[in-house]
């Protein structure tokens, strides 16, 4: 395939969020031994089901690895399919952050918005939208992704911690930890500030791949506690919506900015 060819498909696929939900961080496998293979997807859909993106730089304004020992960018290659093709560090657990750069999305039918700022929570959006006069028709949304994924190399200790994404879940309990009591903490944050009475999307998959979604909201400290079940997998989805910045400044620029959370984890079957 040649290159120009091959860079319009991957901008074809980096274009199917601008119709899709959630976008995650999948690792073919949320525990590996050090030194074997490590192999993630990033990927996107709605319902912890969806299709996997390329390594495509021009994407993503950060891709990295983190350690207790540290921090290292992610290696790849355009076109790179799963995204994620590097080598287990030493032990412990391993966070993988991802955020993308914007997109937009245009806005067809009110209707579409109403039902997505009613499913995100945001109505308060309706008031602020119809004040400041934009229309209600081929309006545009400029949209980032912020996903973080924990993994468990070896024995999977060690702890999470903010990584200053402009939206971000820290997990304050470890999942892989033998002393982990069943209930994941996570603190939600918006420009390293916690989020007060966030909505929190639960999505929760069965080793026969059944999902199950619930919402959860965040406490005065940010944080929300959400009980998990053994040999199940995680994501967990927050979203804020702002005005965007550039509303106004030209024809057809974005009246909106979303930027999605996401954090993805197993919790292991002898949990």
């Amino acid at each position: 395939m040649g290159l120009a060819r091959l860079s319009l498909v991957l901008t074809l696929l980096w274009s199917v969020p601008a119709v899709s939900h959630e976008f995650w961080i999948e690792p073919q496998e949320y525990q590996v031994e050090s030194g074997m293979p490590l192999v993630a997807d990033l990927k996107n859909g709605e319902n912890f089901k969806g299709i996997s993106l390329a390594w495509f730089e021009q994407r993503f304004t950060r891709f990295d690895l983190v350690t207790a020992q540290g921090m290292q960018p992610v290696d790849g290659r355009m076109g790179d399919t799963p995204a994620l093709q590097s080598v287990a560090p030493q032990e412990g657990l391993l966070v993988v952050a991802h955020e993308t750069t914007a997109s937009t999305v245009t806005y067809r039918e009110w209707e579409k918005f109403l039902k997505f700022v009613k499913h995100k929570d945001f109505e308060h959006a309706i008031a602020v939208h119809e004040a400041n006069g934009w229309s209600r028709e081929l309006f545009r949304e400029s949209y980032t992704r912020h996903a973080k994924a924990l993994i468990a190399v070896g024995h999977g200790k060690g702890a999470d911690r903010a990584l200053g994404l402009e939206t971000e879940f820290v997990a304050l309990s470890n999942p892989y930890d033998p002393a982990f009591d069943g209930v994941m903490t996570v603190e939600v944050t918006y420009q390293q500030e916690p989020r007060i009475n966030a909505q929190v999307e639960v999505f929760d998959r069965d080793p026969d791949g059944a999902v199950e979604v619930t919402l959860h909201r965040t406490d005065a400290e940010g944080r929300a506690r959400i009980a998990v079940t053994p040999g199940h997998s995680y994501l967990f989805d927050a979203v804020v919506l702002r005005p965007s910045s550039q509303a106004g400044t030209e024809e057809n620029a974005p009246v909106w900015e979303t930027l999605w959370a996401a954090l993805t984890f197993a919790v292991p079957a002898g949990q």
